[in-house]
Parts: C-alpha cells; sequence; structure tokens
C-alpha cells in the first residue's frame, strides 16, 4: 500500500519536471529551436491544427528556423499565426516558405526570459509540493483507517519529504541551466 503511494508520488513529480522541461523549451534562448513553435496554431480548414502537423520546422542555421509548410496557401496564413503569437519574431515569407531569424537578445530581454523561468520553476515546485501534500494526505487516511501503523506512517512521511528534496533539487538544477543558457551570448 505505502510503496504503491511512492511509486504513484514519484511518477506524478516526473511528470512535473517534464512540464517544466517542455516550458522551458518555449522560452526563447538566442538560438533557434523549434519547440519554441509548439503553442502555435493555424486555422486549417477550420480546425486549430498546431504548426508542426501543417509545415516542417527545420533549424537552418544557429540562428534562424525554417518553416516549410505542406501546403504552399498556408504560408500567409503561418506568418500571421506568428505575428500574433507573443514570441517577438518577425518571419520572411517567400512563395513557398518562411523564414524566422531570431534577433540577438538585450541585457532586458535576457532579464524577462529570466523572470519567466523563474516562475515557471516556482509552478514546478509548487506541483512536486502539493504531489507531496496528496501522498501525505493518502498515509493519513491509511492511519487513520487503521491499515498501516503509526511508525509506518512516519517512515513513509519521511521517504515521501526525501523524493520531494530530490524533486525541488532536480527543478533547481534544471532552472540554473537554464539561466546560464539565457545568459550565454
Amino acid at each position: 500500500m505505502i510503496d504503491e503511494i511512492k511509486d504513484d508520488t514519484e511518477t506524478r513529480m516526473e511528470k512535473s519536471v517534464a512540464a517544466l522541461e517542455t516550458a522551458f523549451a518555449r522560452i526563447r534562448t538566442g538560438r533557434a529551436s523549434p519547440a519554441l513553435l509548439d503553442d502555435i496554431k493555424i486555422d486549417y480548414y477550420g480546425t486549430p491544427t498546431p504548426l508542426n502537423q501543417v509545415a516542417s520546422v527545420t533549424v537552418e542555421e544557429s540562428r534562424a528556423l525554417l518553416i516549410s509548410p505542406w501546403e504552399k496557401k498556408l504560408v500567409p496564413q503561418i506568418e500571421r499565426a506568428i505575428l500574433k503569437s507573443d514570441l517577438g519574431l518577425t518571419p520572411n515569407a517567400t512563395a513557398d516558405v518562411i523564414r524566422l531569424p531570431m534577433p540577438p537578445l538585450t541585457e532586458e530581454t535576457r532579464r524577462d526570459l529570466g523572470k519567466q523561468a523563474r516562475a515557471e520553476a516556482e509552478h514546478a515546485r509548487v506541483s512536486v509540493r502539493n504531489v507531496r501534500r496528496d501522498s501525505n494526505s493518502q498515509i493519513k487516511e491509511l492511519l487513520k483507517e487503521k491499515m498501516i501503523s503509526e511508525d509506518d506512517a512516519r517512515r513513509a512521511e519521511e521517504t515521501i519529504q526525501k523524493i520531494t528534496d530530490r524533486f525541488i533539487a532536480e527543478v533547481d538544477k534544471r532552472l540554473e541551466s537554464k539561466e546560464a543558457d539565457l545568459l550565454e551570448i
């Protein structure tokens, strides 16, 4: 019973860290990354469709993305969607492809992106702590129903705290790595 709670706790905390990685991939650094465009949706025959399902997105050089739509009539729609997004990027469209240059980051932009990264890391920490709270409440419920002893409950809560500390440290390590990446010129 307690082992199931521990396994569930680890799995849910791993998902929180994975969600943090996804959020960090969307934060622009000086380098081009196709993950920047993951949130962009295109109106494709009346259905909002992710950009990567209607076009090929590749890194053309370290500071530019090349978007090749599978249908040439989508070029203007993709261009509009990128302009409407909050990425702050200006696409260069030709008849059949779109080039998306990544401008160098200013000091102010780097600070803003650092704040955004810290906010995402804090969301991940809160998520990990919420998982800990849920697991501890499950253990207390087992104790209340006399399914485990007080010693087992105390040991389980200590183990869950160690798991929590490990995942919080992982979030901090990933934030530190992202901040270093943002400050790199």
